[in-house]
C-alpha cells in the first residue's frame, strides 16, 4: 500500500513546522507516518485519520504540550470542562504514537480542574515509549459512558455520538497524574509501563477510574511499576467511575503509596460489588490482602486474562506496523 511520510521540524527543515499542519495535510483514507523532529510543540492537536502514525525522536526530545483545564474559561463563555481540555484528541480507525511526550501543563486540579493530556477515541490505538503527563484525568481511554451525571459533563468531542468500542495498547509508557489519571470505557492493555502518581498534597489519589460495561475487558496492567512520592497508603489502584468498571493488576510492583485496600468505591456509592477489580502476583510494599470484592486471581486465571488482553488489544493494534 501507498504510505505517505511527512516530516515535521520546528526549524523549518521538514515539510511542516507544526504537528497539526502535518495531520491536516493527510487525506483521511491514506495511511501516513508523521515523523516529528526534536522540539517543544506548543499546540492543541486534533488527529482524526483512518490510519496514522506519529513518530517522535524520543520521550525527552519530542514534546507536545498544551494547557487547557476544565475550570478555565472556554471561548464559548462556559468553563472548558473535562473533555475539551485535551492537549491531543485522537480518533479514526488505527493510531500509533511512539517516542514522544504528550503533556497538559495547566496545573493541579484544585486550581484548573481536569486537564486531559490525551483523549484517545480511535478504534485501535497503540502507544509505544510515550510519556503522558498531567495531574487530574491525564489519559482518557474512550468511549464515554452512555449518560453524564451532571450538566455539560460530556461537553466536547463525541459527547452526542453513539458510543463505539476501542481497543488500546500502551507499551513501555510513563503515565503521570493524581486523580483518576487513567479513565474511561476502553479495553486497554498496559505492558511494562510506569504509573507515577504525582504528589499534589491530596489526602487520596486514584490511578484508574474505569467505566466500561460488565462484559468488557477494562484496563489490564501487566509487569508495570506503580511509583510515587505520595505518603504511604494514600493512593488507590482504582475506583469505578461507572459501577461496572474493570481494572486488573497482574505481576506488577507496587510502591508503599498504594493503600492496603488496593481499590476503593466511587465516593459514597455502595455498589462496589458490581465492579470488576482483580489482582494477581503483586509485589512490593503496596501489595497485600484486599477486600472481598477485589478478586484475587490464580496464576492460571491471570494468564488467561493476559492472553485475552493481548489478543484483543496488542495484536490488532500492532497489525499495520508489522505488515
Amino acid at each position: 500500500r501507498l504510505m505517505l511520510t511527512i516530516n515535521v521540524a520546528p526549524d523549518g527543515s521538514g515539510q511542516f513546522t507544526t504537528i497539526s499542519e502535518a495531520v491536516l495535510a493527510v487525506p483521511y483514507d491514506c495511511p501516513a507516518v508523521i515523523r516529528i523532529a526534536p522540539g517543544i510543540y506548543r499546540e492543541k492537536l486534533v488527529c482524526e485519520k483512518k490510519d496514522i502514525t506519529l513518530a517522535g525522536a524520543g520521550m525527552d526530545a519530542t514534546r507536545l504540550v498544551w494547557n487547557d483545564g476544565g475550570k478555565l474559561p472556554h471561548p464559548d463563555g462556559r468553563p472548558t470542562h473535562t473533555f475539551r481540555s485535551y492537549t491531543a484528541f485522537f480518533s479514526g480507525e488505527k493510531l500509533r504514537v511512539e517516542d514522544m511526550t504528550i503533556e497538559n501543563d495547566a496545573g493541579p486540579g484544585a486550581k484548573v480542574g481536569q486537564a486531559v493530556a490525551a483523549y484517545v477515541d480511535s478504534a485501535r490505538a497503540a502507544f509505544d515509549r510515550v510519556r503522558l503527563l498531567g495531574n487530574q484525568d491525564t489519559l482518557f481511554c474512550a468511549p464515554l459512558p452512555e449518560k453524564e451525571r451532571e450538566k455539560d459533563g460530556f461537553l466536547g468531542p463525541r459527547g452526542l455520538a453513539p458510543r463505539r468500542a476501542s481497543a488500546q495498547y500502551y507499551h513501555a509508557c510513563e503515565i503521570a497524574g493524581d486523580i483518576d489519571f487513567i479513565f474511561g470505557g476502553a479495553d486497554a492493555l498496559f505492558e511494562h509501563c510506569t504509573l507515577r502518581t504525582v504528589d499534589n498534597g491530596l489526602a487520596h489519589s486514584w490511578v484508574t477510574a474505569p467505566s466500561g460495561a460488565a462484559q468488557g475487558l477494562g484496563f489490564v496492567f501487566w509487569d508495570c511499576d506503580f511509583v510515587s512520592d505520595c505518603p504511604a497508603g494514600s493512593v488507590y489502584l482504582g475506583r469505578p467511575w461507572r459501577p461496572t468498571g474493570k481494572t486488573a493488576v497482574l505481576d506488577c510492583r507496587l510502591g508503599s503509596h498504594i493503600a492496603p485496600e488496593g481499590f476503593a468505591g466511587w465516593n459514597d456509592r455502595t455498589d462496589t460489588a458490581l465492579a470488576g477489580f482483580a489482582e494477581a502476583g503483586s509485589t512490593g510494599a503496596g501489595a497485600g490482602e484486599r477486600p472481598g470484592w477485589v478478586q484475587a486471581l490464580s496464576a492460571a486465571e491471570a494468564a488467561v486474562l493476559l492472553r485475552t488482553a493481548r489478543q484483543k488489544c496488542r495484536m490488532e493494534t500492532m497489525e499495520r506496523i508489522t505488515e
